[in-house]
């Protein structure tokens, strides 16, 4: 498309830019980008790409640098896993695979249909604690009324459940 083109037709422009978007990329359920079907091997650039994850205004997966750099990305299951959990003082951290710790979001904890436990994660990202993690949360779980909650940061918090992931 040349300025021309562009310049009289801005709707084609924004079509074009928006095309340019899809590159390819997949997030899978291992945490394992692949670009067009090759894995993604270089250890600094898949660090980098996980702390690029994020949700645009309109629910889309993306690699986002700033509000005009990104792309859409496939995320297969959830964007980040839990390598890690450890307990301070009643309350549960989680280290994610981006290598960044923070204590667990309790009110949006909920089993998943393959017994894994899925939470948000810096508010909007979707983290699954599968083993070892969830072996340190589920520690903290209890049953109530047939069905389960996790005692933490002083309350005892009601585990929804979701549907196949």
């Amino acid at each position: 498309m040349s300025d021309t083109d562009a310049k009289q037709d801005p709707a084609a422009w924004a079509a074009a830019l928006e095309s340019m978007r899809d590159i390819g990329l997949t997030l899978d359920h291992a945490g394992q980008f692949w670009h067009h079907g090759e894995l993604v091997t270089h250890a600094r650039l898949h660090h980098a790409l996980l702390s690029w994850l994020d949700i645009d205004a309109n629910g889309r997966d993306v690699i986002k640098l700033d509000s005009a750099r990104y792309a859409y990305v496939t995320v297969e299951d959830t964007h980040l896993r839990a390598r890690s959990a450890h307990w301070r003082d009643g309350r549960c951290y989680l280290l994610w695979d981006d290598d960044v710790e923070e204590e667990l979001d309790y009110s949006s904890l909920a089993l998943r249909t393959d017994n894994a436990l899925e939470v948000r994660v810096r508010g909007h990202l979707r983290g699954r604690i599968g083993t070892p993690a969830y072996y340190q949360v589920a520690e903290h779980i209890v049953e109530v009324d047939d069905w389960f909650a996790l005692e933490a940061a002083g309350h005892r918090w009601t585990i929804s459940g979701i549907g196949d992931a």
